[in-house]
């Protein structure tokens, strides 16, 4: 079984949204990462309902990106609108 988040799938997502693929620090960069996990995770508790160690998990993530997101409108509302935008976060 292959690695869903292999070191070179993190290196694209931080070239992507963080400022170069070594800004894994950037909160852009981390909510991206979160997202990425958070559509994975959606995907596997879909298949299987009862598996409640990963949809505590889940919650965990989407918790986590919530905070990365209400840090970033606090701190630059022109990067949060710009990472909501890329990501497609809201309806």
């Amino acid at each position: 079984m292959s690695e869903y988040l292999a070191s070179d799938k993190k290196q694209d997502i931080f070239g992507k949204y963080g400022k170069s693929n070594k800004d894994t620090g950037s909160a852009e960069s981390q909510i991206a990462l979160f997202s990425y996990r958070i559509t994975h995770l959606t995907g596997h508790m879909q298949r299987n309902k009862k598996d409640h160690a990963t949809q505590r998990a889940l919650m965990m993530l989407v918790g986590k990106r919530r905070r990365f997101l209400d840090f970033l409108k606090e701190r630059d509302i022109e990067r949060y609108r710009k990472i909501i935008k890329d990501l497609d976060l809201r309806k």
